[in-house]
This record gives structure tokens, sequence and C-alpha cells, in this order.
């Protein structure tokens, strides 16, 4: 009986329906006879919001426990590479040890650092708008991460970097950070050499925060792009109707 209702309903709809306009209804009617309303702005937007919620915490737990930047190659902080004449000089001087204690202490900072982004990132989701959602949906495969980063760095910032200064202010290398830098920077208006940048919290800082957004890039890949993933009804309605 509910077939034969559906049929009807497209006999008379369907004339003056655009052929999308026809998938959406045939679409909307399959749903209803399995039981499910079709999704609504509201349901979309709800769903986004748990899968960047989701997202957003799994990337924290990851990178702010000891070791998740440090043993972690694609998120560990490395002494600035552009400083490695640097780097080879401090070593040349017997301070390999202060170098490697110098480069823990910069991914400890980063970790603990970390451990600040939840709220930032509750806070950009919960100010999600409807237009913010559907462009998130449609857009690309980092859509999700952009928006975060749009709306989260210039926060992130402000709350990472006292965490780094407090860490690197700790390690008597960092001292002499900023002279090294200096002198470098000098020999390259001879040498042509690129300059290094004498603020090393403003490196680790970003660097925090670039490892963060890795993560949260991967979440929002296996998401779109994994159904087993997707571990709610919702999500699993959101994103299977993309």
């Amino acid at each position: 009986m509910k077939k034969i209702a559906a049929a009807a309903l497209m006999a008379v709809f369907a004339p003056a329906c655009t052929s999308t306009q026809i998938t959406q209804v045939m679409n909307d009617v399959s749903d209803q006879l399995n039981g499910e309303a079709p999704l609504t702005n509201a349901d979309v937007v709800a769903g986004l919001k748990e899968a960047l919620t989701k997202g957003a915490e799994h990337s924290v737990s990851v990178a702010s426990v000891t070791d998740g930047f440090w043993k972690n190659s694609r998120l560990r902080i490395p002494f600035p590479p552009e400083a490695v004449k640097v780097k080879n000089t401090l070593n040349d001087l017997g301070m390999s040890a202060q170098v490697e204690k110098f480069e823990m202490t910069m991914n400890r900072a980063a970790e603990n650092a970390a451990k600040e982004a939840v709220p930032v990132f509750v806070n950009a989701i919960t100010q999600m708008t409807v237009a913010d959602g559907f462009a998130i949906l449609k857009g690309g495969d980092h859509a999700a991460t952009d928006y975060l980063k749009e709306k989260t760095t210039a926060e992130l910032i402000a709350k990472f970097r006292p965490i780094v200064e407090k860490a690197t202010e700790q390690v008597a290398l960092t001292s002499y950070w900023a002279p090294l830098a200096g002198a470098y920077n000098k020999a390259t208006l001879i040498t042509g050499g690129q300059a290094v940048n004498p603020d090393l919290n403003a490196y680790v800082t970003q660097k925090a925060i670039d490892g963060l957004f890795v993560l949260v890039a991967d979440e929002e890949q296996q998401i779109r792009k994994d159904p087993l993933a997707r571990t709610t009804d919702l999500l699993k309605r959101v994103f299977g109707a993309q």
C-alpha cells in the first residue's frame, strides 16, 4: 500500500519536477517508507558538530600525552630546520646533549599546550551556522579542518604561547638562542643564507598548532572516507548522504 502511495505521489509531482528534484523526492519518500524522516538543515549541522567535536577531542587526546609530539615523526618539532648551521655549531662546541634536551623541551611544551585546545575547538564548533555546515559538508576533504583553523588559530596562539614560554625558560640553551640566531642572521647578509626566526617561542607555538591540525585533518578524512568511522546513526546519515 505504501509503495502504491509513493508511486501515486510521483505521478502527481513528476511532470513539474526536474530530475534532481525527482531524485530528492524519491529519497525523501524512501526515508519515510523506511521509518526515517529526511535530513533537515538542523540534522546536517548537528551531525557536523558531532563529527568535529569527536575528531577534535580525539586529536587533542593523541597530541597531549607524553611523547605525543616527541615520538610521532609527523608531529615532532625539530631544531628549526633553517638553523641547521646553528645546531651544528652547538654540537661542535660539545653541546649535543643540551641540543637534544632542548628539542625534547620544545616537544614537551607542545604536548602540554595541546591540552588547552579542546574548549577552543568546542567554542568554534558551537558557533557554526547552517551556511558553515553546508559549506563544510560539500567542501573539499579538509573543509572542516580549514574552518577550525580559521576560527581558532588566533585563540590557540594566545593560549599556547605562555605554556611554551614557561617550558623553554627552563632550558639553558634557550638563553643562547636569540644571540646565536641574531649572529647567524647577520652572517646571512653576506652569505646569502636564509635568516632564522629569533623568536623561538613563536616557532614552537606555531609548530604545536600545525601538529594538532595534522591530527584534526586525519580525523576529518577518516569520517569522510571510512563508513566505519561514523560511529552514530546521525553521522552515518549526514556523511553517507554526500
